[in-house]
């Protein structure tokens, strides 16, 4: 079998500001910088997978806050009260809006935690240097790096939440520590996701071969 031909081997490199690929040996007038936006080459970003790991990690922890402290303070005519993201979207399947309720449900507290499940997983399998699915692994992360494209999704769902369940006349909402945390592991999982290099993935040391056993013995 033969090694795979990297593109380190000809000794190319991807600019990370304007995806241009550069040969290094020919990048003769500015050393080290893309010959177009003459922004740092690096083979890889730089302390990828720490920077990865303390965005994922303070998201992980805000997840907690962001689904446990209240999201919105309504005050009314006869009393005040708190609510949760989850009991907002509680309260949706309870008037009889499941549609919206599931809405805000998958997009407010499922795929937060997907987002942070998959990147944990990506960056395990990776500082290990595993060749465990390495295709599936780099699709996985092309699929969070989509969705993570559409992040503001959740909090508009957040937003559309206070407007259905809250909504009335006299009524004054304000939004509570709940939101802040969310939107914060929102900000928080799209800059884990952008510090990771996929590329890291197929750096892991290829599998060796079997040893031979077909010797021949006189």
């Amino acid at each position: 079998m033969t090694a795979e031909l990297r593109a380190a081997a000809l000794h190319l490199v991807s600019c990370d500001a304007c995806s241009l690929v550069v040969n290094e040996s020919t990048a003769a007038e500015h050393p080290g910088h893309c010959p177009r936006c003459h922004e740092v080459l690096h083979r890889r970003k730089p302390d990828s997978l720490r920077r990865s790991w303390a965005y994922l990690i303070a998201a992980a922890i805000l997840y907690i806050p962001a689904n446990l402290l209240p999201a919105l303070h309504t005050t009314r005519l006869f009393g005040r009260s708190d609510d949760t993201i989850l009991s907002g979207v509680v309260e949706l399947w309870q008037d009889g809006s499941w549609d919206l309720a599931i809405i805000v449900f998958t997009a407010s507290i499922v795929v937060p935690l997907l987002k942070i499940g998959v990147l944990a997983m990506l960056l395990i399998t990776t500082q290990r240097g595993s060749t465990w699915r390495q295709r599936e692994r780099t699709r996985l992360y092309r699929i969070i790096e989509f969705i993570g494209q559409w992040s503001m999704l959740d909090v508009f769902a957040v937003a559309l939440l206070v407007t259905l369940v809250h909504f009335g006349a006299f009524a004054r909402i304000e939004p509570g520590g709940g939101i802040i945390a969310f939107g914060a592991v929102v900000l928080l999982t799209m800059l884990a996701t952008k510090s990771f290099d996929p590329r890291l993935i197929w750096d892991a040391p290829a599998a060796r071969p079997p040893p031979r056993t077909d010797q021949h013995h006189d």
